[in-house]
């Protein structure tokens, strides 16, 4: 299946470069010896307009396993990120990813779906508590701490 998932990438890719949302970023990774990892990818995602998220840039890594396109990637942002549908560990929790997962989902519907999640936490599928209580308890508090956290991702 290896085969496969990086034959899919490659297309990935080359579409990715023809066309993408403005404001974004996705690439693979290079190694240290100068070749690209085309299974694991490292991406920026903005902040909508309008949004307390506007002006951010916030990093992401997309891992794909060698059973890509079949199952979904493992989406990541920096460990800590504050966020309802964000783990601890970064990992983000988002349907599409997992039980709504379709092999034809492309990179840019994953990405464009995460910057909507930024802004539209799903409070049925809490991933991480601290930033899930304030959301839900004080949403002053839980806008004040997202736009603190911006201030490390400006564009």
């Amino acid at each position: 299946m290896a085969g496969i998932a990086k034959i899919r990438l490659t297309e990935e890719r080359k579409a990715w470069r023809k066309d993408h949302p403005h404001g974004f970023y996705a690439k693979p990774i290079s190694n240290e010896n100068g070749t690209l990892d085309i299974m694991k990818w490292t991406c920026g995602i903005p902040g909508k307009k309008g949004t307390i998220w506007e002006g951010g840039s916030y990093p992401l890594t997309i891992e794909f396993s060698d059973d890509y396109p079949t199952q979904g990637p493992i989406c990541r942002f920096p460990p800590g990120f504050f966020h309802p549908n964000v783990y601890p560990s970064g990992k983000v929790c988002l349907s599409i990813l997992t039980d709504d997962w379709k092999p034809s989902i492309t990179v840019k519907q994953i990405l464009t779906g995460i910057q909507e999640l930024l802004d539209t936490p799903n409070e049925n599928s809490p991933a991480q508590v601290p930033a899930f209580q304030v959301f839900v308890q004080d949403k002053k508090r839980y806008m004040d701490i997202v736009v603190d956290q911006r201030r490390k991702y400006l564009m």
